[in-house]
């Protein structure tokens, strides 16, 4: 019986282990009873012969539930404390039952047929569909979802951080040479004339400027005029200027082909060459971009950035009337419905999970298996055979029951028909 205090188990372990006990009375009362039987009717089977019959069915009885005691007994101790050979198997072949245990689940439970049979007659797609577009079960999981990217959150150190995107930023950004693709890039761009709406963008903008700031004009060429030319003629230059320059952006509103913007043209196509040819433009361009990327101001601009991108989000997961939480609810909602709905989506979600469970059972079986084997190896093995016999120890009673009463049958049976075939007996 174990020997680990009551109050040390599981709930579930001190109601097996009231069976366990119980089971075992029973079965100890039925020998009790053949051995009390046997004593009764061999004193007086000499004045009432029929009590033979009931003696060779205690003995038979005994018989069975001795020996049906010694194998039960058998496989968790030694009965009695004897060395008899063959006995306390679990305890002295614990390791071996743990790696045998071991290779009948890979063998049996891990194999990768086992595995697409099953998952292919679960509906998966559509049972987690249906389970998630219950709104408390998406509000679960997104609370869940909001507390797990909290903690990654929380767990991760700004200036890592930073110097993760600044390590990222100078792989991906500033050794990579710029002038080439910038080049290549504006060179389509000019062919394909795409810059025109830039273009005329730029000259709209420039036009309505102009209409609200004609005042921004008074001075802007008259006050580098002599003082001896009269205030009449300051009045007149300021105006000039301002008139010709609205009457410039209009023509270069008006007319597609006007000589600014043949010019612009030019200037890019100019450039898309030195950019991509010209060594001392392209030496320019990397010199201006080192420059901006390793200002102090940038570096303390991303981590301003990072900063507040990482307290905004932290504020928004904790708020469950948030945003982003709502989004996100609403969101897991949507594909819930659609793994619902959409058949064509079940088949490829159920397709990805059984590819993807029968690549780790055919890659990772034998480490999956081997935590029973490595488990069991760890236990003491006396704990062992306290564990199994919880688990099991109350049926084997039933076995020495049974051979009570199917030794006391047979007893019965082989005395009668001696009894029958050989009188005087």
């Amino acid at each position: 019986m174990p020997r680990t205090p009551m109050a040390m188990l599981s709930p579930s372990d001190q109601v097996r282990l009231r069976a366990l006990r119980r089971m075992k009375a029973v079965a100890l009362g039925a020998l009790l009873f053949m051995a009390i039987a046997f004593v009764i009717a061999f004193m007086f089977q000499e004045r009432q012969p029929w009590l033979a019959y009931v003696r060779a069915a205690a003995e038979g009885g005994m018989v069975g539930a001795l020996a049906d005691w010694f194998a039960v007994t058998a496989l968790f101790r030694r009965p009695l404390g004897l060395p008899i050979p063959h006995t306390a198997i679990i305890p002295n072949r614990k390791d071996e039952i743990g790696r045998t245990l071991g290779e009948f689940v890979e063998t049996n439970f891990l194999a990768a047929e086992v595995v697409r049979t099953k998952l292919s007659s679960t509906a998966i797609a559509q049972r987690a569909g249906e389970w998630l577009r219950e709104a408390p079960h998406a509000e679960r999981v997104g609370a869940e979802g909001a507390t797990i990217a909290t903690a990654i959150l929380n767990a991760l150190s700004d200036d890592d951080v930073r110097d993760l995107i600044s390590d990222l930023a100078r792989e991906h950004l500033v050794t990579p040479e710029w002038g080439p693709p910038a080049g290549a890039w504006l060179e389509k761009i000019v062919e394909a004339d795409a810059h025109h709406g830039a273009v005329d963008l730029a000259a709209d903008s420039i036009a309505r400027w102009l209409e609200v700031n004609a005042e921004s004009f008074s001075g802007l060429v008259s006050r580098r005029l002599p003082s001896w030319v009269p205030r009449l003629a300051h009045r007149f230059v300021d105006d000039t200027v301002y008139n010709e320059a609205v009457k410039f952006v209009h023509a270069v509103q008006a007319d597609p082909h006007h000589p600014a913007r043949l010019a612009v043209d030019g200037y890019l196509a100019r450039l898309a060459d030195s950019l991509q040819n010209d060594p001392a433009t392209r030496a320019k361009l990397e010199n201006a971009k080192a420059s901006l990327f390793d200002s102090p101001r940038v570096g303390a601009l991303a981590a301003e950035a990072w900063n507040t991108a990482k307290n905004g989000l932290l504020t928004a997961l904790a708020d469950p009337e948030s945003g982003l939480r709502r989004r996100a609810v609403q969101a897991l909602q949507e594909v819930g419905e659609r793994l619902t709905t959409d058949a064509a989506l079940q088949t490829r979600v159920d397709t990805w999970i059984s590819d993807a469970a029968v690549f780790l059972v055919d890659r990772y079986r034998h480490d999956i298996a081997s935590i029973i084997t490595d488990t069991v190896e760890r236990w003491d093995p006396a704990e062992t055979t306290e564990k199994i016999e919880l688990m099991v120890g109350r049926d084997l009673q039933y076995i020495r029951l049974n051979g009570t009463f199917v030794g006391a049958l047979a007893g019965l049976a082989i005395f009668a028909i001696a009894h029958a075939l050989i009188p005087g007996v």
